[in-house]
């Protein structure tokens, strides 16, 4: 599969950079809230946009009305607000109207891969991952991949292969396991502030 179509859901600061980087590379990205709005995106410092007429290549919509468009997009990147039960019940509703070989991840720093597809279906489970970007995304080159037993081997190695190629993205696979790693932290000369479970894999 060819990603040629990327959905974001949640604009606040990091779903909103992670659209735009996806932008930068060519990528038509739909990018959902609870209000349709790039005010965040435009108004950043630093400028998440290598030129302000990417912008075009963003539809921003809400979550509310325009799920069903997900069907169109390869890959959606869930970036909401770090509750479990929210995030579940997102993913509820993106199994419904996603694709069948349409990729999900979630761009979470802090709930194991293994609690966000508990109780989900094994089809969406083998299409999720973990895709933790660091902020500000555009100028960020690490790009954190967390996967499972379960997950769809081709889903991973699409995924990985468009964010190393196409986003320019330095990929490392980590284990779902809670300790920091040093190594990361000195690799993207970031350190994460509440990051506690990756792992090199």
């Amino acid at each position: 599969m060819n990603i040629q179509k990327v959905a974001v859901i949640g604009a606040g600061v990091m779903g909103a950079g992670i659209a735009a980087h996806i932008a930068n590379a060519g990528i038509p990205v739909l990018l959902l809230d609870l209000t349709p709005t790039l005010d965040k995106l435009l108004k950043a410092d630093p400028a998440p946009l290598v030129h302000p007429k990417n912008a075009r290549l963003i539809t921003p919509g809400t979550i509310e009305n325009d799920l069903p468009a997900l069907a169109q997009c390869d890959w959606i990147i869930e970036a909401i607000v770090e509750r479990l039960a929210i995030k579940q019940d997102l993913y509820r509703k993106l199994a419904n109207v996603r694709r069948a070989d349409a990729v999900v991840s979630s761009n979470t720093s802090s709930i194991p891969l293994h609690e966000l597809v508990a109780g989900l279906p094994e089809d969406f489970a083998a299409h999720f991952i973990i895709t933790h970007f660091f902020n500000p995304p555009r100028y960020m080159r690490l790009l954190e991949i967390v996967s499972s037993a379960q997950t769809d081997p081709d889903a991973l190695a699409t995924i990985t292969q468009f964010c190393d190629h196409k986003l320019g993205k330095g990929v490392v696979a980590c284990k779902d396991t809670p300790d920091s790693s040093p190594t990361v932290s000195a690799f993207s000369g970031y350190k994460p502030r509440y990051r506690k479970r990756l792992h090199w894999a």
